[in-house]
């Protein structure tokens, strides 16, 4: 802060010379003007002789005004009469005659700034016209100037009054702003020294209580953001320990069924069928760990931020009828009813900026999830819906599965959770995957039952599931 002081000061020092000036104009202005209008009464009452024109040719200046005039010590004081057609009655002819610029106002004061013999003076003119002779446009011109001693005086003194005090007032100001710093900085300092000191690992608040006020909202900007990072590590340390616990059935099993086949041929009773047997298991223990590995991939992928935020135009109906033709062989498998419903895919009206492969992934897990669930010989539907306001571009995923209960239509999008009651083989984060999906694109998730659980029980049949995801329509469609 000492910088910009020192920049100010010296401005501060040339506003206070032009104002001093200024006020010290004033006064001497005053009475300068005064002089001439003195004179302006002497030409304007000096009778004319009766053998000469009406015009008042002649001046004749007062013994007392002319003392008057020269009575000042400190300067030299000029005075100047002109008659009407121009000629000098009385005074010096060193002083300059004004332009006489219409409109001239007469016995309207003016001043300027001027010079006599080198010398700086200030002038009071004005224009008179004689009695006897309103109305005519011939006119007298008075003037009176003054040097400038006695104003510049007057400044210097204004200026030392005002200047000498800064001098103790600036060094004074300069220490009470360090002190007032040093004093003002040491929360900070102490606050800093508390943070550094942190180990890493520790995502605590940072106490509010010992803070200054000016820097407390900062400080809570900084917990809430300490928070979040604590949620998101949690999070994330939860989701490292169950994937390892998941990924530890599978290869344990890929392992036992290895061991068993390399023992049962070291002791001589292996058998073809036996050895086959193995073979499928560890295909099947591989094929569970490759799935899972996929799924965690998926995950990441769908939690990854700036992968996410880049986005293009995506065709809907495209990538759903994509993904139910890529999914048609595994359904003819499981005696699977496998469908799309929507329009075709030229139409304009479902396009969303997204992202195209975390979109086809998220399709994918519904279609899969709907696969594993529904019992042989039921029906599989996707379908796309057009919002007839072109606000949303609806995306449906149902089955005529058991379905999901109320209580649990939260609980399924969790990683690694799986609804009890049911023997289906998977990893557990297909919906988790979903959910992340439709939040990087600012899309909500409803699940309900496809048909009403009372007439799904009297037929003999599950209720079945339906997962809705409204994503926002392109914004050229609004």
């Amino acid at each position: 802060m000492l910088a910009p002081l020192l920049v100010i000061w010296p401005i501060s020092v040339a506003l206070t010379w032009l104002v001093a000036q200024g006020i010290a104009n004033k006064p001497y202005d005053r009475e300068l003007g005064e002089m001439a209008r003195t004179l302006g009464l002497q030409v304007a009452t000096e009778p004319s002789p009766g053998d000469l024109p009406k015009g008042r040719s002649r001046y004749a200046l007062a013994p007392e005004a002319a003392a008057l005039l020269r009575a000042d010590e400190s300067d030299t004081i000029y005075y100047q009469v002109l008659g009407l057609r121009g000629e000098l009655l009385s005074g010096d002819r060193h002083l300059a005659v004004p332009d006489k610029e219409p409109p001239v106002v007469p016995w309207e004061l003016h001043f300027r700034d001027d010079e006599v013999s080198n010398e700086s003076v200030r002038v009071a003119f004005l224009w008179v016209v004689p009695e006897g002779m309103a109305g005519s446009d011939r006119m007298m011109l008075v003037q009176v100037a003054e040097t400038l001693g006695k104003r510049s005086r007057l400044t210097n003194e204004i200026i030392k009054g005002v200047i000498l005090p800064q001098f103790v007032i600036l060094p004074l100001a300069v220490l009470l702003v360090w002190l007032a710093l040093a004093r003002g900085i040491a929360p900070l300092n102490e606050l800093q020294r508390r943070i550094r000191s942190r180990d890493s690992s520790d995502l605590s608040p940072i106490d509010e209580h010992r803070i200054p006020d000016e820097v407390a909202p900062l400080v809570q900007a900084i917990n809430d953001l300490l928070e979040r990072l604590d949620q998101s590590i949690r999070a994330q340390k939860h989701f490292l320990a169950d994937a390892a616990h998941q990924l530890k059935t599978p290869l344990a099993g890929l392992r036992t069924q290895a061991e068993l086949a390399q023992r049962e041929i070291d002791e001589g009773r292996s058998s073809p069928a036996e050895l086959r047997r193995s073979l499928q298991q560890i295909a099947l223990s591989s094929q569970r760990a490759a799935h899972m590995v996929n799924q965690l991939l998926a995950m990441a992928r769908a939690e990854d931020q700036e992968h996410a935020s880049r986005r293009s135009e995506v065709n809907l109906p495209v990538l759903a009828m994509e993904t139910v033709r890529d999914f048609v062989p595994r359904a003819m498998e499981k005696r699977l009813d496998l469908g799309y419903e929507g329009p075709e895919p030229d139409r304009a009206g479902l396009r969303l900026q997204g992202h195209p492969l975390l979109i086809r992934e998220l399709i994918r897990n519904l279609v899969d999830n709907a696969l594993l669930y529904t019992p042989a010989g039921g029906t599989i539907t996707v379908r796309v819906v057009e919002d007839p306001f072109g606000q949303v571009c609806v995306l449906q995923v149902e089955d005529s599965g058991p379905g999901i209960l109320e209580s649990e239509r939260e609980k399924v999008f969790q990683p690694f959770y799986r609804a009890l009651g049911t023997d289906v083989d998977g990893s557990g984060l297909g919906l988790a995957i979903v959910r992340e999906i439709v939040q990087q694109h600012e899309a909500d998730i409803s699940v309900d039952d496809t048909r009403p659980r009372r007439q799904a029980e009297a037929e003999g049949q599950g209720p079945g599931a339906r997962f809705t995801i409204r994503f926002p329509a392109h914004p050229r469609r609004a």
